[in-house]
C-alpha cells in the first residue's frame, strides 16, 4: 500500500468516526420516550435527575479528557443567559415527558420537532431575519403535517378519539416552543465551548427544578424497583451525559449541514420504536403527516 492510499484510508476513517458518533447520539436521544414510559416517577423528578446526572457526567468527562473549562472567560451576560436557557431546558423536558404520558411516543416526538418551524416563525421578531419563500413554504407544510398527525380532521386524537391525546399534543408543542426559545437564546450567547455552555445549562435546569418539585409535592422519597432505578440512571447518564459527549465530540469534525441533517435520526428512531416495540399505530394520515413534518424540517436545513 503506497503512502497516498494510506493517507486516503486514514482520512476516510477519521470522517467516519464523527459520523458514527453523531448517529449513535441521535439514536440514543430517539429512545428516551421509550425509557420514560418504563420509569414510574413524576416527570419533574426525571427531568431533575437528568440535569444533575448529565451535568456531573460531562464535568467528570471533561476532567478525565484533560479539557480545561474556562469558566472565568464567560461574561456575566452570557452566564445569565445560560442560566435562563437551562431553566427553559428543565421545563422543556417536563413538558416532553408529560407528552409521552398522554399520547404516543411518535406523536409527542413529532410535536417536539415542530421546533424548527417555531424558530423560523420567530426569527423575524427576535433575530430581525427576513424569511425566504422556501422557509415559509416549509413552515406551512410542517403545520399541515402536524394537523394530519393530530388526527383532528378525522375526529381522532384532538377530536376525542384517544383519551388525553389532545393534552399530549399540546404538551409536545409546549416542549417545542420552550426548546425553540433555547435555540434563539443560544444564538445570542458568545460562549464558544459547548462543554462549558451545556454543563452550566444542565446544572441550571436541575437547580430550578428543586423548588419546582417542592411546590408540586414531588420532593419526597420514592420506591423504585431495581430495573426502574437502572433505567433512571440510563436516562441521566446515557441519554444525557454520554450522548451529549458523543454529540459534542462529533460536531467538531463535521460540517454544520451534516450535523443538522443527522439530527433527524432522533425522531425517525422514536417513530420506529413507537410502532415496532410499543405497537402504537399511526394510520395513513399519521404516516403522511410524519413525512410532511420531517421532510419540511430536512428541506429547511438544506
Amino acid at each position: 500500500m503506497n503512502n497516498q492510499t494510506k493517507s486516503y484510508g486514514q482520512t476516510n476513517l477519521q470522517n467516519r468516526q464523527p459520523l458514527c458518533a453523531l448517529t449513535l447520539s441521535m439514536v440514543i436521544f430517539g429512545t428516551v420516550g421509550l425509557f420514560r414510559r418504563l420509569i414510574d416517577l413524576p416527570s419533574d423528578v426525571i427531568a431533575f435527575g437528568r440535569g444533575l446526572m448529565g451535568g456531573v457526567f460531562l464535568l467528570l468527562f471533561a476532567r478525565l479528557r484533560g479539557k480545561k473549562l474556562a469558566w472565568t472567560a464567560i461574561g456575566g451576560r452570557d452566564i445569565l443567559l445560560l442560566i435562563v436557557s437551562g431553566m427553559l431546558i428543565g421545563f422543556n423536558w417536563i413538558a416532553l415527558f408529560e407528552a409521552y404520558n398522554y399520547t404516543t411516543v411518535a406523536v409527542a416526538t413529532l410535536c417536539y420537532y415542530m421546533q424548527p418551524v417555531i424558530v423560523i416563525a420567530l426569527s423575524p421578531l427576535v433575530l430581525k431575519e427576513k424569511l425566504s419563500g422556501k422557509q415559509i413554504l416549509c413552515a406551512v407544510v410542517a403545520v399541515i403535517g402536524m394537523v394530519l398527525v393530530s388526527g383532528v380532521l378525522g375526529g381522532g386524537v384532538l377530536g376525542g378519539g384517544a383519551p388525553g391525546g389532545g393534552r399530549g399534543i399540546l404538551l409536545g408543542l409546549v416542549a417545542a416552543a420552550l426548546y425553540a426559545a433555547v435555540v434563539l437564546l443560544n444564538k445570542t450567547i458568545t460562549v464558544n465551548s459547548a462543554f462549558e455552555k451545556t454543563i452550566l445549562q444542565l446544572f441550571s435546569a436541575a437547580a430550578i427544578l428543586l423548588p419546582y418539585m417542592a411546590l408540586t409535592g414531588s420532593l419526597h422519597s420514592y420506591t423504585l424497583s431495581l430495573t426502574e432505578a437502572a433505567l433512571f440512571l440510563v436516562v441521566g447518564i446515557v441519554h444525557t451525559g454520554i450522548s451529549y459527549a458523543l454529540y459534542f465530540g462529533a460536531i467538531e469534525g463535521l460540517p454544520a449541514r451534516t450535523c443538522a441533517l443527522l439530527s433527524y435520526v432522533d425522531p425517525v428512531t422514536a417513530v420506529l420504536l413507537s410502532a415496532l416495540l410499543l405497537h402504537e399505530g399511526m394510520g395513513l394520515s399519521g404516516i403522511l403527516g410524519t413525512v410532511l413534518i420531517l421532510g419540511a424540517a430536512v428541506y429547511s436545513e438544506l
